[in-house]
C-alpha cells in the first residue's frame, strides 16, 4: 500500500522534469532564431554607410547637371524670345507696308485733280468756295503724308526731277530747275511722282 503514492509522486516529479526540459529547449531555439540575421537585412545594413558616401559623392555631379540643363533651357528661351521679337518687328513693317502701298495708290489717284488745282491756282480761276473745297482737299490728303515739291530755282535733282527741256543760263552756278510743268509729290520718304521741270545749265 505505501509503495503506489511513492510511485504516483515519482511519476510526477518526472513529468515536471521533462516539463522543464522541453521550456529549456524552447527558449534555446528562440535565442537561436534571434541570433540569426536575415541575409537581405544585413546586406542592407552593410550598405547603409556606403551609400552615404556614394550619395555625397554624386551630389556636385547631380548639381552641375541640373545647371547645365538650366542654362540650355535659358538659352532656348532667350532664343525664341528673339525669334517671336523679330517676328513681330517684321509683321509690323509688313503692316506698315501694306498701308502704305494702298495709301500710295489712292492717293496717286488723286494727283490728276491736284494738278487740275494747280492749274487753276495759277491762272486765278480758284477763288470762292472752290477754293475753300480746294484747300480742303490738300489739307486732307496732307494728313496721310502726300507731300508737293517742285519749284523754281531748286537745284536739279535727277532722283526727284525729271527735267523736260535744257536750256544755258548765266544766272545759275548749277543745274537749276527754271520752269515746273507739273509738281512731284513725296510720300513720307517714297517719291510717289517725279516733278516735270525744265533745266537751265550754267553757261
Amino acid at each position: 500500500m505505501t509503495d503506489a503514492p511513492r510511485d504516483a509522486d515519482k511519476g510526477v516529479t518526472d513529468d515536471a522534469a521533462k516539463a522543464d526540459e522541453v521550456d529549456a529547449d524552447a527558449k534555446d531555439v528562440t535565442e537561436s532564431a534571434d541570433s540569426v540575421t536575415d541575409p537581405a537585412e544585413k546586406e542592407a545594413k552593410e550598405a547603409e554607410p556606403e551609400a552615404a558616401p556614394a550619395a555625397e559623392k554624386d551630389g556636385p555631379a547631380e548639381l552641375a547637371k541640373v545647371r547645365t540643363q538650366l542654362e540650355e533651357r535659358t538659352k532656348d528661351l532667350q532664343r525664341i524670345t528673339a525669334e517671336y521679337a523679330n517676328y513681330r518687328k517684321r509683321v509690323e513693317r509688313d503692316k506698315a507696308l501694306v498701308v502704305e502701298q494702298a495709301s500710295g495708290n489712292v492717293l496717286a489717284a488723286l494727283l490728276p485733280v491736284l494738278d487740275d488745282l494747280d492749274r487753276a491756282r495759277d491762272h486765278g480761276d480758284l477763288t470762292g468756295p472752290f477754293a475753300a473745297v480746294a484747300d480742303q482737299l490738300v489739307a486732307a490728303v496732307g494728313k496721310f503724308g502726300l507731300t508737293p515739291f517742285g519749284e523754281e530755282g531748286d537745284p536739279f535733282d535727277p532722283t526727284r526731277h525729271e527735267a523736260v527741256a535744257h536750256s544755258t543760263s548765266a544766272d545759275v552756278t548749277e543745274p537749276t530747275c527754271v520752269t515746273v510743268m507739273r509738281r512731284g509729290y513725296l510720300l513720307g520718304e517714297r517719291l510717289l511722282r517725279p516733278a516735270l521741270v525744265g533745266v537751265a545749265d550754267p553757261e
